[in-house]
């Protein structure tokens, strides 16, 4: 690691010791109206509690109205309803994370998470409800809920009936694969046969006739997002064993078309805040991910907006502890999470000074940080003895975010428990 690296970090570096001193970073956001804010894990607490203090003060201070996430949509339909007053008035936070019950449950079911929930909860409050802060899950993985979903509000909704029985056909369809998304994957992989058909005829009817819905409750929107996620997730499932490349992109191209739907319903003038792995919204041009075809939403949001308008903010650790798990859909566990690899991003802002700092790359230093190094990147599933094995990705880190978060040493979530 070179002196001058670590020169660089120090001389431009904030020490990190309140959320008062977020205000650096606040003021560098500037008039951007998409914050895109990082994790380097799905299961660390610091993140998702750095975070939120940064998304109350979007919310309070530059009048950011939705706060878009890596997550299901059906699940984050319970918690945007209640957190606008949709629900019923006697349901609790812990009730409505409760809807995240799908494996990893822990990224979203947990209590950072619910503290969040509480704030906005009071916060929408004292709102009139045009104003209220939403919460939407933008993730495709729902594709058999987001299929239940559109049939159940189609049966009561639907004024012609024809959106309705496309819904079915697509019902019918999946049906054929035993509701099992690895079915339809392994299926699809060797065989011509696929639902493509059906998922994309009502996603085009039901973009046709949006107007027939109601606006109320955000119905419409609702509507719009699940048979979104039935067309993208329909490929997504499809090309998986075909390509990995692919299916990524599927999945990164399908949450920026979510985000740009909640944009479209809510106005243009509408400013939102993602949460998202590091590896989602740190633009894949400034990685290696570019050299095998990869994109992901922190590049295709930048293409598509106006410079000034998008804020990256990545999130990195030297050491700690985090949940994870072993395997695919095995309990997960709290694991230790080792001192950063020699030569990486995390281990030079360690060497630079052992303490919690932030960084802001501008005009003035973006050159300076302009350089190759392994960023670690920490999955629901994780094997911390082989990490130097693939847990790092070559990123050149200024141009892949606005601003970095260093907490050098982090702690574990804790995951809501239910009876």
């Amino acid at each position: 690691m070179t002196i001058s690296l670590l020169k660089a970090i120090q001389d431009y570096s904030i020490p990190f010791e309140k959320n008062d001193d977020l205000s650096a970073i606040l003021e560098s956001v500037g008039d951007a109206n998409i914050v895109l804010l990082g994790e380097a894990s799905h299961g660390t607490s610091e993140f998702y509690s750095v975070r939120a203090e940064i998304s109350k003060r979007l919310i309070e201070e530059k009048g950011f109205s939705i706060i878009a996430v890596e997550g299901d949509c059906p699940p984050s339909r319970h918690v945007n309803k209640f957190i606008k007053g949709y629900e019923d008035g006697k349901m609790t936070t812990k009730e409505a994370l409760k809807a995240f019950h799908r494996w990893p449950a822990w990224m979203w079911a947990n209590e950072e998470v619910a503290r969040l929930v509480d704030w906005l909860k009071t916060h929408n409050e004292q709102l009139e409800t045009s104003k209220k802060v939403g919460f939407y899950g933008i993730d495709l993985y729902s594709l058999f809920e987001s299929i239940e979903e559109v049939v159940t509000y189609l049966t009561h909704a639907d004024p012609t009936g024809e959106d309705l029985r496309l819904a079915k056909n697509v019902a019918d369809c999946f049906e054929g694969f035993n509701h099992s998304t690895e079915h339809y994957a392994m299926a699809t992989a060797h065989f011509p046969e696929s639902c493509t058909a059906q998922v994309e005829a009502l996603f085009s009817s039901i973009q046709a006739n949006e107007q027939l819905y109601p606006i109320e409750f955000e119905q419409r929107l609702n509507l719009k997002l699940n048979a979104l996620v039935a067309k993208n997730a329909e490929e997504y499932y499809r090309t998986s064993f075909k390509s990995d490349t692919r299916s990524w992109n599927v999945r990164d191209e399908h949450m920026v078309e979510a985000i740009n739907e909640i944009r479209k319903f809510h106005g243009k003038d509408a400013k939102v805040i993602v949460w998202e792995h590091n590896t989602h919204i740190g633009d894949a041009r400034a990685t290696t991910m570019k050299d095998h075809g990869m994109l992901n939403v922190g590049q295709l949001i930048r293409e598509q907006n106006p410079e000034g308008d998008v804020y990256a903010i990545g999130f990195g650790t030297h050491r700690g502890t985090v949940i994870a798990a072993k395997q695919w859909a095995d309990p997960f566990k709290v694991m230790a999470v080792p001192p950063a690899q020699k030569d990486s991003w995390e281990y030079a802002l360690h060497e630079a000074g052992a303490f919690n700092k932030l960084l802001i790359f501008n005009e003035k230093n973006r050159d300076t940080f302009a350089r190759w190094f392994g960023h670690r990147a920490i999955g629901v599933v994780y094997h911390p003895e082989y990490e130097a094995q693939g847990n790092y990705v070559p990123s050149i880190i200024s141009e892949r975010y606005d601003a970095f978060v260093f907490i050098d040493e982090t702690k574990a979530l804790t995951p809501l428990q239910f009876e």
